[in-house]
């Protein structure tokens, strides 16, 4: 549960966090003058109508005159009706404004979460972000339609009513504030208790939230490993305390309003008391005492209304502080102010120069990857006896090799060797830490980011699919992708067959993830994908993994078309699927120990050898070239 840490509030006002905050209403600043406007409108009008009131018992009822009571009465009306109006626009301005605002900072943290590398999504869970989107804009935006401008309403409506009060009759008016003490002291016990259970309902609807996503998630295997008892378990544990902790919460609510009430009504009761007395002695009016209770009434209204919206601004404070530190998170993979060419008519020359990294390489060394003149890179890295330093684990260490324009070069090693590694620092989603890549002679740091990936179709291991259509998927909202491109991208590749048996072929809807889809067919689309894109790098992620041998003779037969004249990257446990390319590099714990073609590399009799026999030889050859054997075999 440590991933539920930050939902600790901090202080229930923060003027930083608010200054902040109100930049988002400075674009509709009309917006909000008028309903500024409408609440201290509304509020003369709620005034005015007590007031009326004690026109009309003491000036008209008193002394039988009918005309002038039809007077106050159709005045008395015309208060009502425009404060319905006021209260109309103040509700319906704010309303609609929350929502802008809201549109407004939901599309600015998508666009900051599209630009973090992706080094910041191995740390932040994506139900930690979601929250962000969602749950805690909606906090903001409830604190924009029902807080701060309403808030100021209240308050208004409090300091006239006391004015009012004072200016009709002093000595009433200090009986009404004489239970103000009680009402201090019920608010600070209500707000005392409900923050703390606010803060606890926060964590149980995360951990339901974080809960649910796992566990429907991976429900295939939920139900293959028979847990659906043990996971209700659990779940009714995390469900029930969300349920008490809302209990526990209704009760404060439960009390904190009636209480209100109560206070209110002692204070009613002691103006009936002394008031009462006060008419009968003829020092007060009948109308006084009638508009004192009512307004005795509109006066703790606000009180209870200010203590709620204390709840409000609480959330919000909170909910601000979580989204500014998302949005405050720097971008560490970012495009040079002035980004280099490369030179015309480069076709993809890829260069790894003395490379090492290590992702949770501490600050001194991640900061020396991007050096002013992109110039010979430090080779500390190369120069470490082991696989730490500095407190740095090292995935990849001192790697040099070259591809040539249209060189097909396969990549194999065990796993965790550092082969998909090598990919995403090829295509910078993450800098290196020591060394340098280039591509066409040009440092892909100093290159612009979207040129960079732009020069690559990737296909890999794990293929995502978006909701929507088989045509949708391939072109991926580039209308330059033509219809016809689409299908002979696919068909290159043989996913046209399977595409054209679904009832509405490349209109056939995909479901999320992709679930209607086998495995081996989401493999294709993600190979029509990138062909659809002509990079002028394709880059092979364990491409043909999950694909049955007969797919995979035809793929490969595909490629051999494809990769004519482009330069390729293959990665492959599968070293069938390499075995004709002209170079293959062989990782083994972040190092790349062999290189050469196939037949090179066999009559070395090396790792790569000792692989080929795995997969190849029978198994007591196999048992022979065990893991252990590579150990032994000195290539550690």
């Amino acid at each position: 549960m440590s991933f539920h840490e930050e939902d600790v509030l901090g202080k229930a006002y923060d003027a930083r966090l608010m200054r902040r905050l109100l930049r988002y209403l400075r674009p509709y600043g009309g917006a909000v003058a008028l309903a500024l406007g409408a609440i201290i409108g509304d509020a003369l009008l709620q005034l005015a109508q007590p007031y009326l009131l004690k026109l009309a018992i003491d000036r008209y009822i008193a002394q039988g005159d009918l005309d002038g009571l039809n007077r106050v009465a159709g005045l008395f009306l015309v208060a009502l009706v425009g404060a319905f109006a006021l209260e109309y626009v103040q509700t319906f301005t704010m309303q609609m404004t929350g929502q802008r605002i809201m549109f407004d900072l939901r599309m600015q943290i998508y666009r900051h979460l599209q630009r973090l590398d992706l080094s910041f999504y191995d740390r932040n869970p994506v139900g930690r972000l979601m929250t962000r989107v969602t749950t805690d804009v909606d906090v903001i935006n409830e604190l924009f339609t029902s807080g701060v401008v309403a808030g100021f309403g209240d308050l208004f409506m409090l300091v006239a009513i006391m004015g009012v009060l004072v200016f009709m009759d002093w000595r009433l008016a200090l009986i009404t504030f004489s239970v103000l003490p009680l009402i201090i002291l019920v608010a600070q016990w209500f707000r005392r208790h409900v923050r703390e259970l606010y803060r606890t309902v926060r964590i149980w609807v995360a951990r339901i939230n974080a809960f649910l996503n796992e566990n429907i998630n991976g429900m295939a295997t939920v139900q293959l490993f028979l847990r659906e008892s043990i996971n209700f378990g659990k779940f009714d544990e995390i469900n029930r305390k969300h349920r008490d902790a809302n209990i526990e919460q209704m009760f404060y609510y439960a009390v904190f309003y009636p209480a209100i009430e109560f206070v209110g009504a002692i204070a009613s009761a002691l103006i009936i008391w002394y008031g009462g007395g006060w008419v009968l002695e003829g020092s007060l009016t009948l109308g006084s005492l009638v508009a004192f209770l009512l307004y005795a009434q509109r006066f703790f209204r606000p009180i209870s209304d200010m203590s709620e919206k204390f709840n409000t601004l609480q959330a919000a404070m909170a909910s601000s502080e979580r989204i500014f530190q998302l949005l405050d998170t720097s971008v560490k993979i970012e495009s040079p102010v002035v980004p280099a060419q490369r030179p015309a008519g480069a076709k993809g020359h890829i260069v790894f120069e003395h490379v090492s990294f290590a992702y949770n390489a501490p600050p001194s060394l991640a900061d020396g990857n991007q050096p002013a003149s992109y110039g010979a890179p430090r080779h500390s890295a190369s120069q470490m006896p082991g696989a730490r330093d500095g407190g740095a684990e090292y995935v990849l260490r001192d790697v040099s090799f070259d591809v040539r324009p249209g060189e097909r070069v396969g990549i194999v090693g065990a796993t965790g060797a550092g082969k998909s590694t090598l990919i995403s620092l090829l295509l910078r989603f993450y800098d290196v830490t020591e060394g340098r890549i280039l591509v066409d002679g040009v440092d892909i740091r100093a290159l612009d980011v979207r040129e960079l990936r732009g020069l690559f179709g990737l296909v890999l291991q794990d293929v995502h699919l978006f909701s929507g259509d088989i045509a949708g998927n391939i072109r991926l909202g580039n209308d330059l992708i033509t219809d016809d491109r689409v299908r002979r991208a696919a068909t290159a590749v043989h996913a046209h067959h399977f595409i054209e048996a679904m009832p509405a072929g490349y209109k056939s809807a995909v479901a999320e993830r992709g679930s209607t889809l086998s495995v081996g067919q989401k493999q294709l689309l993600s190979f029509a994908r990138a062909l659809a894109y002509d990079p002028a790098i394709l880059v092979l992620d364990e491409a043909t993994s999950s694909v049955d041998t007969e797919t995979e003779l035809l793929i490969r037969d595909a490629l051999h078309v494809l990769m004519a004249g482009r330069t390729t990257l293959a990665i492959a446990h599968r070293l069938s699927t390499i075995q004709d390319l002209d170079k293959i590099l062989v990782f083994h714990k972040g190092r790349l120990r062999e290189m050469g073609s196939h037949q090179h590399l066999l009559s070395l009799r090396g790792i790569y050898y000792k692989l080929f026999q795995l997969q190849y030889k029978g198994r007591e050859e196999s048992s022979e070239a065990s893991p252990q054997t590579v150990e032994r075999a000195g290539y550690v």
